[in-house]
């Protein structure tokens, strides 16, 4: 799939509808992400490194609301356990043809798994990796704490979740700061006011931040022995989270 420039909020024109990872988005989806989530490459980049680190012999890794792939992709050229695969998994159509699309053209050996499903439904097993790279944000919180207890259940001793979210801030000049220079970010890379506004708009009620700690309390919980930020720009982070 060819990506375009993100235009989707340009227009003045017409009700702001709730986003939607439909086809107009996964045609621009890239550009969007580059453009939108500060830090982006460095986060795919650190994924696939990681993946290197972690990924063990007949094992699976898995890319939990994949999209086109990007974490897959990277954690694809860098695994070298023997026997271990990838399942990609994204309840986005659209998403998942273009991901589909772009593996043909992908030269490493890997084995991935491009699978069209509601991750929450999905059976977690053998897990050696776990990416959840800005996907639990879409989830309705009341269903949060019991897919990452799945998760951990399927992680085997000693793997990694790999958590990247946007945050919220409990103190409210930290929460104006981190979003106003969120969109100044936006703005340095093309993005007018309007296209700030509508598409801030389009994702209410539909994207759910918390806080770093609300993140790392849910993590410990679960049973995960460890929960550090290693990565922030803004007011979007990753997290390791370690069994």
């Amino acid at each position: 799939m060819n990506s375009l420039k993100d235009s989707i909020y340009a227009s003045p024109v017409g009700e702001v509808g709730a986003f939607k990872f439909d086809e107009t988005v996964a045609s621009v989806f890239p550009d969007m992400i580059q453009r939108s989530v500060p830090g982006y490459n460095a986060i795919i980049s650190a994924i696939g490194l990681l993946a290197g680190r972690f990924a063990r012999e007949h094992s699976v890794c898995y890319d939990l609301g994949c999209s086109l792939g990007a974490a897959t992709l990277s954690m694809r050229h860098q695994i070298e356990a023997k026997d271990c695969r990838i399942i990609a998994v994204d309840n986005s159509p659209a998403m998942v043809t273009g991901f589909q699309q772009a593996l043909q053209k992908d030269q490493a050996t890997v084995a991935v798994d491009v699978v069209c499903a509601d991750i929450r439904e999905l059976a977690i097993e053998n897990a050696s990796v776990v990416v959840l790279n800005f996907t639990l944000q879409f989830i309705p919180l009341e269903d949060r704490l019991d897919f990452l207890q799945k998760i951990y259940r399927g992680l085997l001793p000693g793997g990694i979740l790999i958590l990247s979210e946007k945050l919220k801030f409990d103190d409210d000049r930290q929460q104006e700061l981190q979003t106003q220079m969120h969109h100044a970010f936006k703005k340095a890379q093309g993005y007018s006011d309007l296209e700030i506004s509508r598409k801030r708009t389009a994702l209410e009620n539909v994207l759910i931040a918390e806080t770093c700690i609300q993140h790392q309390n849910r993590l410990l919980q679960v049973g995960f022995s460890s929960a550090e930020v290693w990565f922030q720009y803004f007011n979007f982070a990753s997290m390791i989270a370690l069994k």
